[in-house]
């Protein structure tokens, strides 16, 4: 059964998370896309109950998804509700995606190199900064599938085997809605435990705005096509569960162990 986002709900899961945010510098990060519009106004909703500020940064990129009018459509919106988006361009074109035989890590790289970038020029209190990221269940879900294909059910002598540690390690890190890190700032997850027909149901009744070109390369994304499979077969998770099943099963990194990791390894990393 389809639960929805209720915000009352939500707002009293998250109330001692939301409440430390008072005096904070709250800095969400924004696609464009489903998941961060919700995460968006949910975050909107919030500032207003519980007296905090916030900024909203957008990465626009890949280039041809973040057409001018598109970005004015979605601009004019959320200035509507008060609420002021701040547009980054990345260094990189679309040629370097083109390119490559797997666009998506590129995509990725430079996604991370602007936003590494951003808080290295614009953060001088790291104490005070909150970063708020937009990952769900489904999310998570994918996670776990794409590590038991990719890792634990093959070769470990492969020559992509650091590789897929250091994909785990990034990945394992976003089942935690809250990480404290240890020069002071916090990382903040507040759609850990929503499926995607929360999200698709929350988008139509709030009648949000998102990106309405998708990605070139969204097939390349192993959990876009896992996601088609959860959609084809009606499935719903349930994040205790999941999260239950990544510690026992995938020897999921203690919560510890990303919050004693220093911010430049984090950010290059990590994130």
């Amino acid at each position: 059964m389809n639960k929805g986002i209720r915000y009352s709900q939500w707002s009293a899961e998250h109330r001692p998370t939301l409440q430390s945010l008072v005096g904070k510098r709250v800095f969400l990060l924004f696609s464009g896309g489903k998941d961060s519009s919700v995460c968006l106004n949910l975050i909107s909703r919030a500032s207003q109950e519980f007296g905090f500020g916030f900024e909203v940064h957008a990465g626009a990129y890949p280039v041809h998804r973040y057409r001018n009018h598109e970005k004015r459509r979605i601009e004019g919106f959320w200035k509507k509700q008060g609420v002021k988006i701040q547009w980054h361009r990345v260094e990189e074109t679309d040629d370097a995606l083109e390119k490559a035989s797997d666009p998506c890590p590129v995509c990725q790289k430079a996604r991370k190199k602007m936003l590494h970038s951003i808080l290295n020029e614009s953060v001088e209190d790291w104490e005070s900064l909150v970063i708020i990221a937009s990952y769900t269940l489904w999310d998570i879900v994918s996670y776990s599938v794409e590590h038991m294909l990719g890792h634990v059910f093959s070769s470990r002598v492969s020559k992509g085997a650091d590789a897929k540690d250091a994909r785990f390690m990034e990945t394992a890190q976003r089942f935690y809605p809250v990480l404290k890190m240890k020069e002071g700032y916090t990382v903040f997850r507040p759609l850990l435990t929503y499926n995607r027909d929360d999200i698709l149901q929350a988008l139509e009744q709030e009648n949000l705005p998102f990106l309405s070109n998708p990605c070139r390369y969204k097939d390349f994304r192993p959990k876009r096509v896992l996601e088609g499979y959860y959609e084809k077969m009606g499935i719903r998770f349930d994040y205790d569960r999941v999260l239950e099943f990544a510690k026992k099963a995938l020897d999921l990194p203690e919560i510890a162990i990303y919050e004693a990791t220093d911010k430049e390894a984090y950010f290059k990393k990590i994130f």
